[in-house]
């Protein structure tokens, strides 16, 4: 079973005990976080497409810890001017672990 979630304009595809990197939230390590903007759900006969969002569907995730991603470096460059510049940006997730899928079509 799995579901196609959005959170904050980034859609996802979680199954259950998948550990997941979202963009950052406000919430301690340890607590749960609920995801109720569920798109699709699926199981192995059926499958619910919401218009936009299932009905009383959510999806239970418990929050890991913060970390970071991939270090991006921007390297601005002109020609003959001897002008150069490089900056590096690390975006800041949160790591959750998807617990249990709920409004599951049966």
């Amino acid at each position: 079973m799995y579901a196609i979630i959005r959170d904050r304009g980034m859609q996802y595809r979680v199954e259950e005990g998948q550990e997941l990197d979202i963009a950052q939230i406000d919430a301690a390590p340890g607590s749960q976080v609920e995801l109720s903007e569920v798109l699709l759900l699926s199981s192995t006969d059926q499958t619910l497409v919401g218009a936009p969002t299932v009905d009383g569907a959510r999806v239970i995730a418990e929050v890991r810890g913060a970390t970071t991603g991939d270090k991006v470096v921007v390297f601005k460059y002109k020609n003959k001017k001897r002008y150069r510049r490089r900056t590096g940006h690390r975006q800041d997730y949160t790591r959750i672990l998807i617990r249990r899928i709920e409004g599951a079509p049966a």
